[in-house]
């Protein structure tokens, strides 16, 4: 006979864990000299917090919450996403698929505790390069996985 499974809660992201996180994304991305947005999502892909900096290209507000979205609903970096919508790719078709568009361009990273997706955050307004390490230095700074 099997003993039932322990499920052990995982505490949402919080919007103190989104200032946070939007703090981080800021100082990464003035150390790359990028002026851009910074979008955070919960785990349902509701906005916890954005910010536009005031020279950022009007569009990275859009990118940026493009990116999170789809990191959240791949529960993967936008950056390992990109191969998978070229023509010949596995999911060539889904960008356009989808009521709520998603954005195959580095710069979107979902965020977990304790192994968990409870999150994710997008930056735009650099190289793709650029955005990918912003958003993934601020996961890192903010402790989460």
């Amino acid at each position: 006979m099997s003993t039932p499974e322990t499920i052990t809660a995982v505490r949402p992201l919080t919007t103190g864990d989104a200032d946070a996180l939007v703090e981080a994304a800021w100082r990464a991305a003035d150390g790359e000299g990028v002026r851009g947005s910074v979008t955070v999502l919960d785990a349902g892909g509701q906005l916890l917090a954005f910010r536009r900096d005031d020279e950022a290209v009007l569009i990275s507000g859009e990118t940026s919450t493009r990116k999170a979205y789809t990191a959240l609903q791949m529960d993967a970096p936008t950056a390992d996403l990109v191969d998978l919508v070229r023509p010949d790719g596995l999911f060539h078709s889904l960008p356009t698929a989808l009521d709520r568009p998603l954005l195959f361009i580095a710069g979107g990273v979902p965020l977990h505790r304790d192994g968990r997706l409870i999150g994710a955050i997008g930056f735009g307004g650099g190289a793709p390069e650029q955005d990918h390490r912003i958003a993934t230095a601020a996961r890192e700074a903010a402790g989460l996985e």
